[in-house]
């Protein structure tokens, strides 16, 4: 196998030289070839670490690549300054650690089957830990018609739902890859999808992404794998006690009637477990509130969305735009944009009964007639009313249980054109756009089931974001409220070793507090069954 020996950074090709892959290779290859001033016969081979897009001057679009080549005698193009921006090929494979030498007297298991529990999982079972996964929700296939019963006649089930099942509240989203940490555990989570039957692209789009429809079958492949390794993936399987000793976790009570004696458990519960928060907090878990967000989802054009990024360039040949938006207030409150959904759908995304949630969701080829993303406003434990660690699950109930009943009931979601919320009137018919919201929505003053504060910073952050993006507050875009689980409304403290203050228990994931997307929920996933694979010795009966 040829490996890449340099990497090269800020090569630049016209769109129209890459329509295709091939078309792509070959206009790849001749820029390596210009740049390094290099014959064919020295050019092995030519790889993409990185692709981006510079729409700067909309009337000339870019792709920026930074590549990996096999170079013949790459020496003579190394720390040159004539061949600025030429370095070796980093190593990104993962180094698996040295197994630890304390002996386990039970299996470890994972609490959730999100991406955190998904990956701490797949990288026990790998190095033979036998990890016995507990999820509370059901299968994907199950869980996909459990999920179309709430979006088509507004059915839920509150243990089997977006939130909870087979590969966790990501599931049913855009299968947005992207993130903010900065971890060389990223490529080997990025190879694990494309192993497991996602887009090769993902490995080197600057803004990757899977799509539900995809992520529900890449999913499945991963839990095979575990189970291949060695390990239990068992559905239907709530936690629903913990048995503690002498500062010690010893056993987990699940769905009420059985025991698993256990010293060893990874809560990958995400961030809509608000029983276990409570069950947790009663057992002496430590754990603080902390910030997150809360606000709609709007929805515009897709097509209007392309041209104010794109200008009169089709999708076809660069896919549908997105946009990434923020806005600080003098009031000292901050509105932005979050999991920005092109021509995706709003989703139903309950979890409790009487309450109600949205969530934005798009297909792999994001082809829809709509764009949509929610529009947040940041809240700290300040504005939940009281010092009580969960008091940001009840002030997420408060508004949740607002807008369920502005919806007047059945999950559907009250909401209100732009125009109309900006002059503070009642909605009374659709303009240009139509709402994709499932199972319905309701005209509805969005004003009622979401703070004051939240709503004037909206308001002020629209007319904003419209001059960052033409359109944005086109009087008929739609907002449907609301949006509460951008992030866990807590963190369960943790020491350097992963830890809580209750020896056995380690918190991961979005759900404790350390993570929030896909992306970085998986690395926090990986880290904490490094700190399993340091401590002890595989699984041996």
């Amino acid at each position: 196998m040829i490996l890449p020996n340099i990497r090269i950074s800020n090569i630049k090709i016209g769109i129209e030289e890459a329509v295709n892959k091939d078309l792509e290779q070959n206009a790849l290859c001749s820029a390596v070839l210009s740049q390094l001033r290099i014959k064919s016969s020295d050019l092995k081979k030519v790889s993409i670490f990185k692709k981006s897009i510079d729409a700067r001057k909309k009337e000339k679009i870019f792709f920026v690549y930074t590549v990996d080549a096999d170079i013949v005698n790459e020496n003579r193009f190394l720390n040159k300054p004539a061949f600025k921006g030429v370095i070796p090929t980093p190593d990104m494979s993962y180094k698996n650690l040295m197994s630890g030498t304390e002996k386990m007297a039970n299996k470890p298991i994972i609490v959730g089957m999100g991406p955190s529990g998904l990956f701490a999982g797949l990288f026990l079972a790998r190095r033979g830990y036998s990890p016995i996964i507990l999820e509370r929700g059901e299968n994907v296939d199950a869980r996909t018609a459990k999920v179309a019963a709430l979006w088509e006649s507004g059915i839920l089930d509150s243990e089997s739902n977006v939130q909870f099942g087979e590969g966790g509240a990501g599931t049913f989203s855009d299968g947005k890859l992207t993130t903010l940490i900065n971890d060389a555990r990223c490529h080997a989570v990025l190879q694990e999808f494309v192993d497991a039957g996602a887009p090769l692209e993902i490995m080197f789009s600057n803004k990757p992404h899977i799509g539900t429809d995809i992520l529900k079958s890449v999913v499945k492949i991963i839990r095979e794998k575990i189970i291949s390794y060695g390990g239990d993936v068992r559905f239907n399987s709530k936690v629903t006690d913990f048995t503690i000793g002498n500062g010690k976790l010893k056993a987990l009570e699940i769905n009420g009637n059985e025991y698993i004696p256990c010293e060893t458990v990874l809560l990958a519960i995400g961030h809509s477990a608000r029983d276990t928060f409570f069950k947790l907090h009663e057992k002496g878990i430590v754990m603080t509130g902390k910030p997150f967000s809360i606000g709609v989802r709007i929805e515009h054009p897709q097509e209007l969305i392309n041209k104010a990024q794109y200008g009169t360039n089709t999708i076809a040949k660069i896919g549908a735009a997105d946009y990434k938006l923020s806005y600080h207030s003098a009031s000292g409150r901050s509105a932005y944009t979050f999991c920005m959904c092109p021509g995706g759908f709003v989703v139903a995304a309950a979890s409790e009964q009487g309450y109600l949630v949205t969530n934005g969701m798009s297909e792999y080829k994001r082809d829809g007639f709509n764009a949509n993303s929610a529009l947040l406003v940041g809240v700290t434990p300040a504005d939940f009313g009281s010092n009580h660690p969960l008091s940001g699950v009840e002030f997420q109930r408060k508004w949740e249980r607002l807008a369920f009943e502005a919806g007047g009931g059945g999950y559907r979601a009250p909401a209100q054109l732009v125009g109309d919320f900006l002059a503070d009137k009642l909605s009374t018919k659709w303009g240009s756009i139509k709402p994709t919201y499932k199972p319905g929505v309701v005209f509805a003053r969005i004003k009622d089931c979401l703070p004051d504060y939240v709503v004037e910073t909206m308001k002020e952050a629209i007319p904003y974001f419209n001059t960052r993006v033409a359109g944005f507050a086109m009087q008929d875009a739609i907002l449907t409220g609301v949006e509460t689980r951008s992030s866990s409304p807590i963190r369960i403290l943790r020491n350097s070793d992963f830890i809580s203050n209750i020896y056995g228990i380690y918190p991961v994931g979005e759900g404790a507090g350390y993570a929030g997307g896909i992306m970085s929920s998986a690395v926090d996933g990986i880290k904490a069954a490094e700190k399993i694979i340091q401590k002890y010795s595989p699984w041996s009966m």
